[in-house]
């Protein structure tokens, strides 16, 4: 490992570090994000990972400074050296009945339910007034950037999201899902106008597009 990349990620594992230093009842600790909070089509998926503490695995970074290809490499490396996962999805269809923040936070509680070892503490990327199954967290903002376990569940997050919107892509070809993974890009909204609105698309998040 280069020397930078290194520093960046001693950098990155600061904030675990200080908590395993100071506290000494914890343990394991849990890093949380999501991914699809923004887009107009598909689900709100998010992930929680409880890293080794001396995970150090080259290129893990908030998954938005990543490439599709790199991600989906760190993705195995990430859950093949996890001591666990658990991923929450829920679909638009639940989005559009409870709102977009609450379908975020009871995913986040799903992926909680799916650890099979209880965290002593949580780390989430900004989110608060969740449930955490009782256990204590700590909301911290653009936490995807700034805490290592956190942007490991940035990548879980994001590369499982993708991975459904590609499956999407096969049933509804039409609007590219693919390459946009249902935002809000220039080509998806014309794509909307032109072709109506199909059963992944968000009802809540689209009204401006169709009459």
């Amino acid at each position: 490992m280069k020397e930078k990349e290194q520093i960046r990620l001693n950098k990155l594992k600061e904030i675990e570090e200080q908590i395993y230093e100071n506290e000494k009842n914890v343990k394991y600790i849990c890093g949380i994000d999501e991914a699809g909070r923004g887009p107009l089509a598909g689900p709100v998926v998010v992930a929680s990972v409880i890293m080794p503490k001396n995970s150090m695995i080259e290129g893990v970074n908030d998954s938005k400074k990543v490439s599709e290809k790199k991600r989906e490499e760190l993705y195995d490396k990430i859950i093949e050296e996890a001591i666990t996962y658990g991923i929450g999805v829920i679909d638009e269809k639940e989005i559009d009945t409870i709102n977009i923040l609450q379908a975020t936070k009871k995913a986040l509680t799903m992926s909680l339910q799916e650890l099979t070892i209880k965290p002593n503490l949580i780390l989430v990327d900004a989110l608060k007034g969740i449930d955490t199954l009782g256990i204590p967290y700590r909301s911290i903002i653009k936490g995807d950037a700034l805490c290592y376990s956190i942007s490991a569940a940035s990548i879980i997050a994001k590369v499982t999201r993708d991975r459904i919107m590609r499956q999407w892509e096969e049933a509804y070809p039409q609007y590219g899902f693919e390459k946009h993974k249902g935002y809000g890009t220039s080509a998806h909204i014309q794509a909307i106008k032109e072709y109506g609105l199909c059963p992944i698309h968000r009802r809540s998040f689209t009204k401006n597009f169709v009459k």
